[in-house]
């Protein structure tokens, strides 16, 4: 053996020594947490193909909740009203995850158009009086943000309180190319980046992003949804292009836990705390609208979301109508959407022809095919992308917010969920579907075999995505 030729066998083998102890050391970190097989078997297959770039992103991006000293403080949402009857099955189960009591709210209103959506943006800015704050995840510089920015400087500049929170990720260019936000910054508005990719290393987790969208106007007025902010959400003229989405604003008093889900996430950011000041009277009897927040992600002791949406699939009777632009769901679900179609419920998908992600519509297509071979009614819409969230169960509820149906918003994201028990909104939300249903073809499309053995292999990539 030559004198070089030493060094090197020493040098591989301790690589090779290394990647084990590394491998080992996620194997049991996975174990430890409680991870589902298809997780671990999707982790561990990885690292076998790409072996230090695999074992690198586990480092990144392999934890869900966060247990160290950098951890963003759980969210417990308060009863501003304690209402001691129970809606519905619902209700009940959300109550006993901790959940808040359903709130009557006095005022609820729909959006599905994106001018009007951006009007009642606008709106809603301009007749601010004493505070604005937002949380989105994709804030892009474009000329409808422009007008935005322009009108939200203004208030800033008449001493209303502006507060703005971006999710670094989600809105990568801004937060790159900051120096656009300065006409925002000099008006006196604040802005601050969740979780910055540059900065706090050990505080940062690239892989749990704010997904949230909450407007909070005057303490008075919430807008939600999963709009973000972006020509591509809404705009001043229609758009064929323009991508379809849904957006709700209320009042009453399921404004306050909007507002604390800002406040912790915002304080997470700058370190302010923020408290809420009543302005007026919430509540009105005008209108019975009920409905229950529910935050969801890595601020959260338990996967509340996922699990009493599976609960509320299981205990359907008659419906479920689920819209989603990104369906990647866990075996879980799949087998409950079965079931419950074998029980002989209405199990309907309504989802885009084509996602704006090449591989979700490979992984997607695999659980698709799955449920239609079930009996599952399959829409795929035709129009422009469909970036909309909802979820009906019967006549009794529907679920809108920023959480799609797929693991990275039920396992990973921060997102916020909104259970409405008002049956004029959810009537409103089965027209719209119905709308969509028309404007969609039926049943997946045949494919080769070859191809549908990789649609099947990327269901591995399922628990990454």
């Amino acid at each position: 053996m030559s004198e070089q030729t030493a060094p090197n066998l020493i040098f591989y083998h301790g690589l090779i020594v290394l990647g084990s102890l590394l491998t080992l050391s996620i194997l049991i970190h996975m174990l430890y947490k409680r991870r589902t097989p298809s997780s671990i078997m999707a982790w561990l297959l990885s690292i076998i193909l790409i072996p230090y770039i695999s074992i690198f992103l586990y480092l990144i991006i392999g934890s869900r909740k966060r247990e160290n000293r950098y951890k963003k403080k759980n969210i417990v949402l308060k009863n501003i009203v304690p209402n001691e009857t129970i809606l519905n099955h619902t209700d009940r189960v959300l109550r006993n995850y901790g959940i808040a009591d359903a709130m009557q709210n006095s005022e609820f209103k729909l959006f599905f158009n994106a001018v009007d959506t951006y009007n009642e943006f606008l709106n809603s800015i301009n007749n601010a009086k004493k505070s604005i704050y937002i949380s989105t995840y994709i804030f892009n510089y474009d000329a409808t943000t422009k007008k935005i920015i322009k009108a939200l400087a203004q208030k800033a500049k008449e001493g209303v309180d502006v507060k703005i929170l971006i999710d670094s990720l989600g809105s990568i260019f801004l937060y790159l190319f900051s120096s656009k936000l300065k006409e925002l910054q000099n008006a006196g508005a604040e802005v601050q980046f969740f979780m910055p990719i540059f900065q706090m290393p050990f505080r940062n987790y690239i892989n749990l992003r704010n997904h949230r969208k909450i407007f909070i106007f005057d303490n008075e007025k919430v807008l939600s949804g999963g709009i973000n902010l972006s020509n591509e959400y809404l705009g001043v003229k229609e758009d064929k292009d323009r991508w379809e989405d849904i957006m709700f604003a209320l009042k009453g008093d399921s404004v306050e836990q909007f507002f604390e889900i800002f406040a912790s996430d915002w304080f997470y950011a700058s370190s302010e705390q923020l408290s809420f000041k009543r302005n007026v009277q919430q509540t009105s009897n005008a209108e019975e609208i009920f409905l229950q927040v529910v935050p969801s992600g890595p601020d959260m002791s338990k996967d509340i979301l996922y699990e009493v949406l599976l609960s509320c699939i299981y205990s359907a009777k008659e419906k479920i109508y689920i819209i989603t632009p990104y369906f990647i769901p866990n075996s879980a679900l799949i087998q409950a959407l079965i079931i419950a179609k074998h029980k002989g419920v209405d199990v309907r998908l309504i989802t885009p022809k084509e996602a704006n992600h090449t591989i979700v519509n490979l992984v997607r297509s695999s659980y698709m095919r799955e449920l239609e071979e079930a009996g599952v009614k399959i829409y795929l819409y035709n129009g422009s992308m469909l970036h909309a969230k909802a979820i009906l169960f019967d006549e009794k509820s529907v679920v809108l917010g920023s959480a799609n149906f797929d693991n990275r918003s039920l396992f990973l994201n921060y997102e916020v969920a909104t259970f409405i028990y008002s049956e004029k909104i959810i009537k409103e939300v089965y027209e719209w579907a119905r709308e969509l249903i028309a404007n969609s073809s039926t049943g997946t499309k045949d494919v080769s075999d070859i191809k549908r053995v990789f649609e099947n292999l990327a269901r591995v990539l399922a628990p990454q995505l």
